[in-house]
């Protein structure tokens, strides 16, 4: 899950950036063409629309969406479009608003360990909503605000049904809760690269590609596997930045460019550019710091460092070379220290430093490294080694961490960023207290689940106190916890101290298995909205027309929550008096004004409505990224306390916190691979990274999908060959992977991308326990975080640490139970048949 409003914060904020660097000139329009276009074109048949995997022309059927068939103007599609007909259309669909049958029973005294069990009633959509404001009204006046807790996520694009404004507006109407802040995808880097380069750094534009390819020699991909990621974007990608892989993967072929990757696996982007083309360095999975560390010990203890930027541009290098050369430890962090640890040998160390300071190098690092236990030190790391080379703000050098998201690279259009519907909201609330009764009205999004078993726990968050809230109700909206959360086990024992839960979303997913109350939201092809077209890039405006009216009962969020707040006399403060398509003509005639500001002139809403449905932007920009702060960082410093990079932290030395103090360290993990703590038993690192087929659980419902990628009917688990070897598994059969937290069912793929010891399950594989809402079930279709570890990565930023995780495997010798996770309730049990007896209607 992506922080929204940080995203649209960076963006505007480069954009301002952007208006100053007229001076780097506007890129030719052959540049902006792909040289090797993938995409065959064809005529503009089809409603069109988007997705967060591309726009799209829509094939409908006696009123079925039957096709998806790629907008004319993305040359690079993606595979995944042709899930989307089944995303409206799937078996998974949530049909009706439907009430857990003992929470019907009981309400809020009801058995909780029953969760999950996959027994509902349907109800009418007014006894649903019912029920559900007469929870927040009991909560609110029970528990006060400190006890619920609502939460949002992907789950589609569009400026206007964004399912986590509508829940926040909603809510916020009725009275306070509890924030959260934070989120799953970049929790370590976004809270550490504040502080040291003084923005978050994650989602910012990077320089553009055509400087990098011009002027790069050397690319360093660490955990950053784009020709995979890119696919999907938050708002509709155009996927124009394939266009520069393909120049990048000519560059590469002549030799003109040099790619290493750093990386316990051979990734999509490495066999795209050449197996034999690319030059690949597997470490041990977590022992990148060690890594890190080792080429900043070459680099100084050979004279390569660029010591004038290193005084200019930064401070705090001599506070870090102490704990560097060993004087503090009496362990220099020299390639040989690190070759132990990383299984990559202390010459292939020692010659990668050496070709990064030969020449101008770009360092691309992705976030999965950061999404384990001290997580924080691998960010810190890669910036203190750019720094030590001198080259950060030229352009092609330095460092960037979002390469692999929203077309980063691609020049920026000058155009438009639609401001979309907010969740604030001036009125007040039906509530007002804002007693939290000692607890923190905000807490880090990754340990809510602490706070379900450990409510008033105080814990470090970036240098706050956090006392832990007792949590009694929580609200989800497009999202699903049950997939982007660890450790499936602990999230059930949570869930189990709640009292109400409530899922608004359109697919039976895990969240809504383990939920009191169900409400049917509609998809994105059932309602109107308009786009961003191109993220980064700013590419233009999409009009994303109506494809087929909403599925059996299904309702907009926007409705949903409407119809909510009118039971408590804020119907007119949510709405603003607009419907759908009054909001829609808001948004887009914001649009207009702000156009005009920029020299834009845009079409009328009603002309770009019913006749052009997409506006595009031009003049396209170059941008080098901290190209500013070079030039002159006395009039553009960084964020930090200093304004400059900090290699050493004082405000974080000052924390005191002994698994992230004043500058990069490298801690032993719980658990490691490769002769780390724990690989006695469990002796294989489970990779859970981004799937190639959908966008974390979106899409898993596609039965479209699944045919191309699931084994045995389960979730692929890729292994190497000789792991394979040593237990008897062959390709296709259905093993167990487990580990002391939990055991899923999966269908073997032996690879040799895979090194021994690394094993890989996608993440947002969905959730089947063979025995619904027990603890330590077996999972039958193959979810990796009912095996990956909930623990905070440090007491800084308190994020997920998903990748400190090990397990083992074998060839699954009991019977092979059905998947049933793609298929509504078990048991849809008739209303009239939950008549309370006498006694539970006393006790509601």
């Amino acid at each position: 899950m992506k922080n929204t409003n940080s995203f649209n914060q960076s963006r505007r904020r480069f954009l301002v950036q952007l208006g100053g660097l007229s001076t780097l000139g506007m890129l030719a329009p052959s540049l902006l063409v792909p040289r090797q276009a993938q995409a065959a074109q064809h005529a503009a048949q089809g409603i069109l629309t988007g997705s967060h995997w591309g726009a799209i022309r829509a094939t409908v059927v006696d009123g079925r969406f039957v096709k998806a068939m790629p907008f004319e103007k993305d040359s690079y599609p993606s595979k995944i479009i042709a899930g989307l007909p089944d995303h409206v259309h799937s078996t998974a669909r949530v049909r009706y608003p439907m009430v857990r049958v003992d929470w019907l029973r009981k309400r809020h005294q009801s058995d909780t360990r029953q969760r999950g069990d996959n027994r509902f009633v349907r109800v009418s959509w007014d006894e649903a909503l019912d029920l559900f404001y007469q929870e927040l009204e009991r909560v609110q006046t029970t528990y006060g605000p400190s006890a619920l807790l609502s939460s949002s996520g992907w789950q589609s694009t569009g400026m206007f049904h964004n399912a986590g404004g509508m829940l926040s507006r909603a809510l916020a109407l009725h009275g306070a809760s509890v924030g959260s802040g934070g989120d799953y995808s970049t929790g370590a880097a976004q809270v550490i690269l504040p502080r040291v380069v003084g923005s978050m750094e994650v989602y910012e534009q990077q320089t553009s590609w055509p400087l990098v390819l011009e002027n790069s020699k050397t690319l360093l991909l660490w955990g950053s596997d784009m020709v995979k990621n890119q696919q999907a974007n938050w708002w509709c990608p155009d996927h124009d930045v394939y266009g520069y892989y393909a120049q990048l993967k000519e560059k590469v072929e002549k030799g003109e460019i040099r790619v290493v990757s750093v990386d316990p696996v051979i990734s999509s982007t490495h066999e795209y550019l050449g197996r034999d083309k690319v030059q690949h360095i597997a470490l041990h999975p977590q022992t990148d710091v060690p890594l890190l560390l080792a080429l900043a010990h070459t680099l100084y203890s050979e004279k390569l460092h660029d010591s004038a930027f290193l005084s200019t541009y930064c401070v705090g290098f001599e506070q870090f070379l102490p704990y560097l050369n060993g004087t503090t430890d009496g362990q220099p962090k020299d390639a040989e220290w690190a070759a132990s640890l990383t299984g990559i040998d202390a010459q292939t160390i020692r010659a990668l430093a050496r070709q990064l300071a030969a020449d101008r190098s770009q360092i691309i690092a992705g976030w999965c490294v950061q999404r384990m236990q001290h997580g924080e030190q691998w960010a810190w790391m890669v910036v203190v080694v750019a720094a030590m080379l001198g080259q950060i703000g030229l352009p092609g050098g330095g460092f960037g961490f979002g390469w692999h998201y929203n077309g980063a690279g691609t020049p920026t259009r000058n155009g438009i960023i639609l401001s979309g519907f907010s969740g604030s909201t001036a009125t007040p609330p039906r509530h007002t207290s804002t007693d939290f009764k000692g607890y923190s009205s905000t807490i880090p999004i990754a340990r809510f689940v602490d706070a379900m078993l450990e409510p008033g726990k105080v814990i470090n968050w970036n240098g706050k106190k956090v006392t832990l809230p007792q949590l009694k109700m929580c609200v989800f909206a497009g999202t699903n916890p049950f997939h982007r959360h660890q450790q499936t086990n602990r999230i059930i024992e949570g869930w189990q101290t709640l009292e109400t839960v409530i899922s608004i979303d359109n697919q039976w997913t895990a969240t809504c298995r383990f939920a009191d109350i169900v409400l049917p939201a509609t998809t994105q092809f059932e309602r109107n909205d308009i786009d961003q077209y191109g993220n980064l890039s700013n590419r233009g405006l999409l009009g994303m027309k109506q494809i087929v009216p909403p599925q059996f009962e299904a309702r907009n969020d926007f409705d949903i929550f409407r119809d909510l707040c009118r039971r408590f006399d804020r119907e007119q403060a949510f709405t603003e008096g607009l419907d759908e398509m009054g909001w829609l003509k808001r948004i887009y005639q914001d649009g207009v004004k702000q156009g005009k500001g920029r020299g834009l002139q845009l079409p009328t809403f009603d002309t770009f409505w019913h006749e052009r449905g997409y506006i595009e932007f031009n003049d396209p920009k170059l941008f080098v990224r901290h190209q500013a702060f070079r030039n002159d960082p006395d009039l553009e410093p960084l964020g930090t306390p200093s304004g400059l990079i900090e290699i050493y932290s004082k405000s974080i030395a000052d924390l005191n916190y002994d698994d992230c103090q004043g500058h990069p360290m490298w801690f032993e993990k719980a658990e490691r691979s490769h002769g780390g703590p724990g690989s006695a038993h469990y002796p294989l690192h489970l990779q859970s990274v981004h799937p190639d087929f959908r966008l974390h659980s979106q899409l898993c419902e596609s039965e479209t999908l699944r045919a191309q990628y699931s084994v045995a009917g389960k979730e692929p688990v890729y292994i190497s060959p000789e792991d394979a070897s040593a237990r008897g598994i062959r390709n296709g059969d259905v093993v167990r992977v487990f580990n002391a937290r939990g055991q899923v069912l999966a269908g073997a793929v032996i690879s040799d991308c895979y090194k021994p010891g690394v094993i890989r399950i996608h993440e947002g594989a969905w959730y089947n326990p063979d025995r619904g809402g027990v603890i330590g079930a077996l999972c039958k279709y193959g979810n990796p975080n009912v095996l990956t570890l909930d623990i905070g990565s440090s007491q800084l930023a308190q994020a997920t640490s998903a990748h400190t995780a090990i397990v083992n495997i074998e060839k699954y010798q009991g019977d092979i139970a059905p998947v049933t996770a793609f298929t509504g309730p078990t048991e849809m049990i008739a209303k009239c048949d939950y008549i309370p007896k006498p006694e539970e209607a006393d006790a509601q």
